[in-house]
This record gives C-alpha cells, sequence and structure tokens, in this order.
C-alpha cells in the first residue's frame, strides 16, 4: 500500500468517529427539542452536515485508491448513514490498516511474495 492509498483510508477513519458522534447528538438533540424546549439542532445538524460532507469526500477518495469491489465501498457508505455506523466504519478501517502493515513488512522482510 502507498502513502496516498494509506492517508486516505487514515482520513476517513478519522471522521467516521466524530461524524457517527455528531449524528447521535443530533437526534438527541431532536428529541430534546421536542420534549423540553431546548433547541441546539441547528448548530448541531451544521456540524454533522460538514462531517458528513467530509466522510462522503474521504470515502470517494479512498474508494479510487484502494480499488474497493462495489461490495465493500457500498458498505463504507451505508455505515455512514446508519446511526452508529462510523464506529464499526472506524473499527474496520483500523484493522485493514494494520494488516496493510503486517503485510508491508512480511513482504520487506521476504517472508511473502505478496
Amino acid at each position: 500500500m502507498d502513502i496516498k492509498t494509506a492517508t486516505a483510508l487514515r482520513r476517513l477513519r478519522l471522521v467516521s468517529a466524530p461524524e457517527a458522534i455528531s449524528f447521535l447528538l443530533l437526534l438527541v438533540c431532536s428529541v430534546l427539542k421536542r420534549t423540553v424546549g431546548f433547541d441546539a439542532v441547528f448548530p448541531m445538524g451544521l456540524t454533522h452536515g460538514v462531517l458528513f460532507i467530509l466522510y462522503v469526500i474521504f470515502w470517494a477518495d479512498a474508494w479510487n485508491r484502494t480499488k474497493w469491489p462495489l461490495k465493500t465501498a457500498a458498505l463504507y457508505f451505508v455505515l455512514s448513514v446508519l446511526p452508529a455506523g462510523g464506529f464499526f466504519a472506524e473499527r474496520k478501517l483500523r484493522r485493514e490498516a494494520e494488516d496493510a502493515v503486517i503485510a508491508s513488512r512480511a513482504r520487506k522482510e521476504g517472508i511473502v511474495n505478496a
């Protein structure tokens, strides 16, 4: 894995958890607005919108660089629209990055010809 691909995956991983947190907070703010009159939906919606747009941009970049199959790319996109999906995406991306590092070290040491 080259450095640009690793960077694209890292950016996607780093934005996925904050995007999930902002989505959950937006849901909480929506409930609070309707129950107790606490109105923080606009700033939370704005924050979540920016993070979601960043997630989609980073997702498209990672898909372009990694050449994921359509099924994998669709999975990461669906995880972005689920309330806690960003946490699962972050975990899966971290594992993928760790596996790539292990494979790279194995190739470097001549253990594997992959």
